[in-house]
């Protein structure tokens, strides 16, 4: 049996009608989907027992299932949830202050193949439909409400996987997360995050695109991203350069670029340079990360290359801000609590 969520609205319309139910029934169905995130047919409470039946002997629920769930002394939280097919994927609560940061996948492993991502290394398995990226976030939303006393305030799309090569997917999940039919959040507390597919952020231009972008750069050395991010090699800088200005030409908004710092790779004084030259194309927020140790031969950079680093860009009057690493003692590093759990 299909999914009850990959049905469409007119579908379900259609279904009631021939159960010989009222139109309107519809709407009630959709909103215990899609607004109040149920995932049975028995919660669905204002729904006619008889209908209810109908509904469970045609249609399932491949609801996401939180299999592992590592705390870290820091607060952070990072969730295994396993899917109807028996794969897994990664979620993680962030919180800080009043703020809890979900950090949700959009695919079962990927095609990026980045050197120093653990996911990276796991290869592409499939995509996710809109309905298991939305069960990420209810699934973390009712956990963070029991761990921190605060919702889901903010969601980022850079867990598992390239979000821009499940577009589809990816948007319809973004509409169901802050459409009034949906969970009502503000597009402005959602941040897409891209290894710089530059097709795709040319697309999100085109569509007029409400949340935050951000684009995983960790180097503006042509020699040294490919070396990083074999997607470079297809998406090459001078491209997603000029996919960005198109991006912030029709969007009129700025670009943060997400730079890990890996010792002795992408941390010198030259790099800070390139980085600094690469910008002046259009406005930018530069996040420096801190990095969290998979089993790649990389390092996270010496306190003093950071420091001078950060003081060179300031220099260059460039917004940036470092983002210390969290979850370090729960395999926080995209990738890793899957790959010990499969």
């Amino acid at each position: 049996m299909d999914d009850i969520r990959y049905v469409s609205f007119e579908e379900l319309q259609q279904f009631v009608v021939l159960a010989g139910e009222k139109p309107f029934r519809a709407k009630q169905i959709n909103e215990w989907l899609w607004k109040k995130g149920v995932g049975s047919f028995e919660e669905m409470t204002n729904v006619s027992q008889i209908l209810r039946e109908k509904l469970s002997n045609s249609f399932s629920f491949r609801r996401a299932v939180i299999e592992v769930e590592a705390k870290s002394s820091d607060t952070t939280v990072k969730f295994g949830f396993r899917l109807f097919d028996g794969k897994m994927i990664e979620g993680v609560l962030i919180p800080a202050g009043d703020r809890v940061t979900a950090c949700v996948s959009t695919q079962v492993g990927c095609a990026m193949h980045c050197a120093f991502c653990a996911t990276g290394q796991m290869g592409f398995i499939r995509n996710l439909h809109f309905s298991e990226i939305f069960d990420q976030f209810i699934l973390m939303n009712a956990k963070a409400l029991e761990y921190y006393g605060h919702p889901i305030s903010n969601i980022v799309y850079m867990g598992m996987g390239e979000p821009l090569l499940n577009f589809m997917n990816v948007m319809k999940s973004i509409d169901l997360l802050t459409s009034k039919e949906g969970q009502g959040l503000s597009p402005q507390r959602i941040t897409l995050s891209t290894a710089g597919i530059t097709e795709g952020i040319r697309k999100l231009a085109d569509m007029d695109f409400k949340p935050g972008l951000a684009v995983s750069l960790h180097s503006a050395d042509p020699k040294k991203r490919i070396h990083l991010m074999p997607v470079t090699e297809h998406n090459p800088l001078d491209e997603l350069q000029d996919a960005l200005k198109y991006y912030h030409q029709k969007t009129g908004e700025r670009v943060t670029f997400e730079y890990l710092l890996l010792n002795g790779i992408n941390d010198s004084q030259r790099d800070a340079e390139v980085l600094a030259a690469y910008c002046r194309a259009f406005p930018v927020k530069i996040n420096l990360i801190e990095f969290n140790a998979t089993d790649s031969p990389f390092q996270k950079s010496e306190p003093e290359n950071v420091r001078r680093f950060i003081q060179f860009l300031e220099s260059r009057n460039m917004v940036v801000n470092l983002r210390h690493s969290r979850g370090k003692d729960i395999d926080a590093a995209c990738g890793q609590l899957i790959k010990k759990n499969m």
